[in-house]
């Protein structure tokens, strides 16, 4: 058996907790950075040259943009002044948001749609673990703004879809425990 300590990518799974993008300031990932991380995303279990799923970084001044996005979207799904405020100001907490878009080739014909999602799954899990692994924390956020129209047409081109974003940048909390997740053998069973 082997112990936590002899293998750091297992020690980096086990650690791993998301952060939440209030929880995020500068500095966060330079360009270069940025592009390791994609690298990284692109070495999670694939289908050769298949490659559904793409990122898009939003920086610098383009967080105002993003942020001007979120309120319309609030807008649009029927929030008050207060609600579609707090999305803004929300869009501006971590310093790098990384919209995740899927663009899955639905007439492939070896690859179906399911397994494709799972392309795009583990592309998320090795950016979020390469982001750990330089320092970063990283939390995945998605839900109802993914299905906005506003955002999906501001993101996407035809075929595509929202996945949601990765805020990252640099933690300002240290390690926390993690909540809300049960124990392996709560969610391991051995079919027989």
């Amino acid at each position: 058996m082997t112990t936590l300590d002899s293998h750091p990518v297992l020690q980096a799974l086990l650690e791993r907790h998301s952060t939440g993008p209030k929880h995020l300031i500068e500095p966060g990932p330079s360009d270069a950075e940025l592009h390791t991380l994609t690298e990284a995303a692109l070495r999670a279990p694939d289908h050769a040259a298949l490659v559904p799923f793409r990122f898009s970084a939003v920086r610098g001044d383009a967080r105002t943009r993003l942020a001007s996005l979120f309120e319309q979207a609030a807008c649009a799904a029927g929030k008050d002044a207060a609600g579609a405020a707090l999305d803004r100001e929300r869009a501006l907490n971590a310093p790098v948001t990384l919209a995740v878009i899927a663009r899955l080739d639905l007439g492939h014909p070896q690859v179906p749609a399911h397994e494709q999602w799972a392309c795009v799954g583990g592309a998320v899990a090795y950016l979020l673990l390469a982001a750990k692994a330089m320092g970063y924390g990283a939390k995945m956020l998605s839900g109802a703004k993914a299905r906005s129209p506003v955002l999906t047409s501001a993101f996407c081109e035809s075929g595509e879809t929202l996945v949601g974003w990765i805020a990252i940048g640099t933690p300002t909390l240290g390690g926390r425990a993690k909540h809300g997740k049960p124990p392996a053998d709560e969610v391991l069973t051995f079919w027989s």
